[in-house]
């Protein structure tokens, strides 16, 4: 039997993004921030937008494809995907959905993108507004638990009471996150690094996140371009190349009410193996991390469960150092990620896994092969991925 994978089959061949603005200040409708994002990442690997056949995109994007193809001028529209569920959590399973388009002859030239004006529409990050609730909601809001971060919250206390980890190992995503930014002109932070010191000060949002554990929220959109591996070769950009990917959760992930049976996880420990299995690697050969973090927590457990250490471990690994480009054990969100980058649901950590395999990073792995990305920690599903250069095929 010819083995089912889409390893090396296809490769990110163009990235792009919209400016990123702090939310509200976008002066643009969100459907142009997204033709602007998708525009860019044609131009970057030198297709032609009329040749785009495919498009695929997570968290209900509001921005339909048909129009986004009319809008194109698209020759035609021969895939449209939307991944379902778990927010952030969809950001590698789209371009998983894309890849498997274009390896099973659906679609020859597809779009990932993700569009989001949080000042056109609503905040993510505020509590919920309704005039009757009904299923799980009539359990949390009339106790005030309304909004994500008092939600995560509780995983994330659970996590530091069943494995003792510490704030530390929170603030060090953070700082490392931040650190990052200070390279990267295109972050939101740029230009407003952040210290333990000012870490540790910071208010409390919900114990045990501090202001600098929890994500920002931006307007903009990002995009990225992918062919066939072999239709790569041939375009403007060196390809980065599709080594893994895997989506979904492990037993009960689902179950309303946060009643799942293993609350303290990031929903990686199933989906992990499978990523590993299909890229064939393991975890010590990933040059760098690109970790979706709604909240420091999430990534923490996150590595935790892609095996980079363990629960008895963290505490002593997590720091600025070791998560620190070009020299650190494991350089972590190098453009600045959710944290200092922009809030782009997580779809600029895809972007700079692409940078990072071509050698384009503001902070650089020096020779980085494999670079893996893990979206949507705590939620139900997530997915992962992995990019590989052309050595590594």
């Amino acid at each position: 039997m010819t083995p089912r994978t889409l390893r090396g089959k296809v490769a990110i061949a163009g990235i792009g993004e919209s400016t990123y603005y702090k939310r509200g200040e976008a002066k643009e409708p969100e459907f142009v921030l997204g033709l602007k994002a998708i525009l860019a990442a044609c131009a970057d690997a030198g297709i032609d937008p009329r040749d785009v056949d495919g498009f695929a995109s997570y968290s209900n994007d509001r921005n339909d494809p048909s129009r986004i193809a009319a809008a194109l001028d698209c020759k035609e529209l021969t895939f449209s995907n939307m991944q379902w569920g778990g927010g952030g959590g969809g950001g590698s399973a789209a371009v998983g959905n894309a890849a498997a388009a274009i390896a099973t002859g659906q679609a020859d030239v597809v779009v990932v993108y993700r569009a989001l004006a949080q000042g056109q529409f609503g905040r993510f990050g505020s509590g919920a507004r309704r005039g009757s609730v009904s299923g799980d909601p009539a359990l949390w809001l009339p106790y005030g638990l309304m909004s994500p971060a008092q939600m995560f919250a509780m995983r994330a206390t659970r996590l530091m009471h069943e494995h003792g980890i510490r704030q530390e190992a929170f603030r060090a995503v953070a700082l490392a996150c931040y650190r990052h930014a200070q390279t990267n002109p295109r972050a939101i932070m740029y230009g407003r690094p952040l210290t333990a010191e000012a870490y540790d000060a910071s208010r409390w949002i919900v114990e045990p996140f501090h202001l600098y554990d929890c994500c920002l929220e931006n307007d903009g959109a990002a995009a990225l371009v992918l062919v066939s591996a072999e239709r790569a070769l041939d375009l403007r950009q060196p390809p980065a190349y599709l080594i893994g990917v895997a989506q979904g959760s492990e037993r009960r992930a689902g179950a309303g009410s946060h009643n799942n049976p293993d609350y303290a996880t990031a929903s990686f420990k199933t989906v992990a193996k499978r990523l590993y299995a299909m890229a064939g690697v393991k975890p010590s050969e990933i040059d760098v991390v690109q970790s979706y973090e709604n909240f420091t927590a999430g990534v923490v457990m996150s590595l935790i469960e892609h095996g980079f250490f363990t629960y008895e471990e963290a505490n002593e690994f997590c720091t600025l150092e070791n998560f620190s480009a070009p020299g650190g054990r494991l350089p972590l969100n190098t453009s600045g990620g959710n944290l200092a980058e922009c809030y782009m649901h997580g779809l600029e950590l895809q972007l700079e896994a692409v940078r990072q395999i071509r050698g384009q990073s503001a902070a650089q792995v020096p020779g980085a092969k494999l670079a893996l990305v893990g979206s949507g920690p705590m939620v139900t599903p997530v997915s992962d991925m992995i990019l590989g250069s052309e050595a590594v095929l």
